[in-house]
């Protein structure tokens, strides 16, 4: 009796919320959700609404690992991702050992064979962004966020996505409030082309700060297996091609927090070299770059893709690339964001820790052939921004020139 009470106060819980925002839940583009599922947060069949006891899930992402923990210590030489509480180091070791108990995973997607294709899945939330969310008051757009960090995530694979669902948790539901986070959840949907196919409202008393909420989601999408992005045809020389970000994304929020404290300055002061303040800078959106990607992969001679999130260039660039193979890196081939600079200089960071915690105005990288980087480049008719920031070469690592 006692689970299925649960069960029941599970669903009423998500009803509820879901009552609020009816017209966010429906498919956000043309396309349709297959097999005649609703799209909609509802009541299951299997239960009776009994109560309205909150519950809420835990759960774990092992395709990156996000550490969130906190370090209170304010060391006076240059500050580290490390001393804001983010250990990448500890995040890899983890995934090692989780590749241990299953094996075949630690690539920006995962692969799963249906058919003559493969439905590719990620999985993600906006870590620490969404404290900068609750100061500034803009929650228009971090559901953009949340989607792009999946579906930016499978694309790498060549996969058009398919649908997105959420999660949202609070300790007290503010509908106007959940409202406008759906909203930019649909949003994201919209420019992925992919379906809202429903989700998950917790309300969970006690458990987060009044006002504050959590966030976390999935993409699946699907690649036939004959034209799946892998990187194994990738050889030296091949060319890197970088697809411009909108700044800092969603990655690296500890530490541009640990910055900001230490610079003194408020998220309403105005960002040096630029017409915005700090808060707005940083709240951008995160660049979805799906049907870009998509468009470049069908006009050939794509062969890798890495998506720059926590890592950087320095961990994520080698992901894609075989045993043997490096890159090297031209710093002066792109334009780097002013939010970067202030970052940067404020809390005196090494490059090799910029480098290896922000995508530095570079969300999306490509490797591609010499004859495919030459039509990229020389596109004049492309609406979208691409340079060409580096090579392949024979060793290992990534290296900058």
């Amino acid at each position: 009796m006692t689970n299925t009470l649960a069960a029941a106060n599970v669903e009423l819980s998500r009803c509820v919320a879901a009552s609020s925002r009816p017209s966010f839940d429906k498919p956000t583009t043309a396309t349709q959700p297959a097999f005649g599922i609703t799209p909609y947060r509802c009541f299951s069949q299997r239960y009776a609404p009994l109560s309205l006891s909150p519950q809420g899930r835990n759960s774990v992402s092992h395709s990156r690992i996000n550490s969130m923990s906190k370090n209170d210590s304010d060391e006076a030489g240059g500050l580290t991702y490390k001393d804001a509480g983010v250990d990448i180091d500890a995040g890899s070791e983890l995934v090692k050992r989780i590749a241990k108990m299953a094996p075949g995973i630690g690539g920006f997607g995962g692969l799963y064979p249906l058919g003559d294709s493969y439905l590719v899945a990620g999985t993600d939330g906006v870590g620490t962004k969404l404290k900068l969310a609750f100061e500034t008051g803009i929650h228009e757009t971090i559901g953009i966020d949340l989607v792009a960090m999946s579906v930016n995530d499978i694309v790498t694979s060549g996969a058009k996505p398919l649908f997105f669902l959420d999660y949202f948790a609070t300790s007290l539901l503010d509908v106007g409030l959940a409202e406008k986070v759906i909203k930019g959840i649909v949003d994201g949907c919209q420019q992925s082309d992919c379906t809202l196919l429903g989700g998950e409202t917790a309300e969970m008393p006690d458990f987060y700060a009044k006002g504050e909420y959590d966030l976390s989601g999935f993409a699946v999408g699907i690649v036939k297996k004959d034209s799946v992005i892998d990187g194994k045809n990738i050889v030296a020389g091949d060319v890197l091609i970088g697809l411009p970000s909108s700044g800092v994304h969603s990655n690296g929020f500890s530490l541009v927090r640990r910055v900001l404290a230490r610079s003194g300055l408020s998220i309403e002061n105005q960002l040096p070299g630029a017409a915005v303040t700090l808060g707005e800078a940083l709240m951008a959106p995160t660049v979805i770059y799906v049907k870009q990607v998509l468009d470049l992969i069908s006009k050939g001679g794509v062969k890798g893709i890495a998506h720059i999130t926590g890592g950087g260039f320095t961990d994520n660039i080698p992901r894609v690339f075989p045993k043997g193979l490096g890159a090297v890196i031209y710093k002066d081939s792109w334009e780097v964001p002013a939010v970067f600079k202030w970052i940067q200089q404020a809390g005196k960071i090494e490059d090799a820790e910029m480098r290896r915690t922000f995508n530095m105005g570079i969300g999306m990288v490509l490797i591609v052939s010499q004859e495919a980087s030459h039509r990229i480049l020389e596109d004049g008719n492309s609406a979208y921004k691409a340079y060409r920031i580096g090579e392949v070469v024979t060793g290992e690592g990534v290296s900058y020139h």
